[in-house]
């Protein structure tokens, strides 16, 4: 690849081969950006189809990748020196609310050890701004609806949720101490194009088109607030220009601005959920399938119910997801097909 462009802005992510990741750097190349990627290209799902994200990727000339883990401080500290990045957006983290049962070591060295180590280059490197992925999850055993920014998150039911709610507080400590523009967002069940095959829309497809069946978690009588891909790349876009100031909280809304440092925890979620099975009904209806649904109990660590305060968000940016299920579940589905050459 040739050298990256000095005369554009340089956006350093971390797990760019990622779900997320992929779909970021993919529109902010769009941008104009130089975009760096750091990803380990863990097997916690098939390693092959993270290739294929960073080989689209790589087309551009303005895109560079790392294969490389957090936990690796000198070739951090090389991807760092070489992007010399205005902006950072830390993404890549083990992922998996259920996995975190099985391997939580795996949750402390990814997400709390990995992070360390991104904040402490970011730290040296004192990009305008800094953000870093959180999730719903954080907020737990709360049953009050929709969750705000500023609701208590004090009692994660998952090692998952801990290490995210952890990372948020981290990166607040360095904001304070080093001046640092943070932003925490907390997803609301991602979902789309090239999304990970842990999920249970990319699980439920592949299980109906080969006519097997789906299990169905807590009988079926789940909430979710689903965001599209799109409008989940498109907040993130918008809040890198948003970058927090101390003393100016956004109007109109209750801020979650720090009163001790230029950091803000954000909401991406549209403040719309949809029950689950209203969501594989319109799985059922894209592939014209029936579901042979394998009804379950609630699994350890799962929630009734998620959906999302969006007002914040959409004071600091405009914007609020949107997309509705049944587009956001066509598009995945077409994409499906495509990519596994399925009928």
């Amino acid at each position: 690849m040739t050298e990256l462009d000095t005369r554009k802005r340089s956006a350093l992510i971390t797990g760019g081969a990622g779900f997320i990741g992929y779909n970021l750097a993919k529109r902010m190349l769009a941008d104009g950006w130089n975009v760096t990627s750091v990803d380990g290209m863990t097997n916690y799902y098939d390693p092959v189809l993270k290739r294929r994200r960073h080989d689209m990727l790589a087309r551009s000339n303005s895109f560079k990748a790392h294969e490389i883990m957090l936990e690796n401080v000198e070739g951090l500290a090389a991807a760092f020196a070489e992007a010399k990045p205005d902006v950072v957006v830390h993404l890549a983290a083990q992922a998996g609310v259920r996995y975190s049962l099985e391997n939580p070591r795996a949750y402390i060295e990814a997400n709390l050890v990995g992070t360390f180590n991104v904040m402490e280059m970011v730290r040296e490197y004192k990009p305008e701004h800094f953000l870093l992925a959180s999730t719903s999850s954080v907020y737990g055993a709360n049953v009050d609806m929709p969750f705000g920014e500023v609701d208590r998150t004090d009692h994660p039911i998952t090692l998952y949720a801990a290490t995210k709610k952890a990372t948020e507080n981290m990166a607040h400590s360095y904001a304070h101490l080093w001046a640092l523009p943070t932003t925490a967002f907390r997803f609301f069940t991602v979902y789309g194009p090239w999304g990970r095959p842990d999920m249970a829309l990319f699980k439920f497809v592949r299980a109906m088109l080969a006519g097997q069946p789906i299990d169905v978690y807590g009988e079926g009588d789940m909430r979710r607030d689903f965001t599209y891909i799109d409008d989940l790349v498109e907040s993130i876009v918008r809040l890198i220009e948003v970058p927090p100031v101390t003393g100016k909280p956004a109007p109109g809304v209750i801020d979650s601005l720090s009163p001790a440092a230029p950091h803000r925890v954000v909401n991406i979620g549209g403040g719309h959920p949809v029950g689950l099975m209203e969501f594989i009904s319109t799985i059922e209806r894209e592939l014209g399938l029936p579901a042979i649904k394998n009804i379950m109990p609630m699994q350890p660590g799962d929630v009734r119910e998620t959906y999302a305060k969006a007002e914040l968000l959409e004071a600091l940016t405009g914007y609020r997801p949107a997309t509705p299920v049944d587009v956001g579940v066509k598009a995945f589905v077409e994409w499906y097909r495509s990519y596994y050459q399925v009928g």
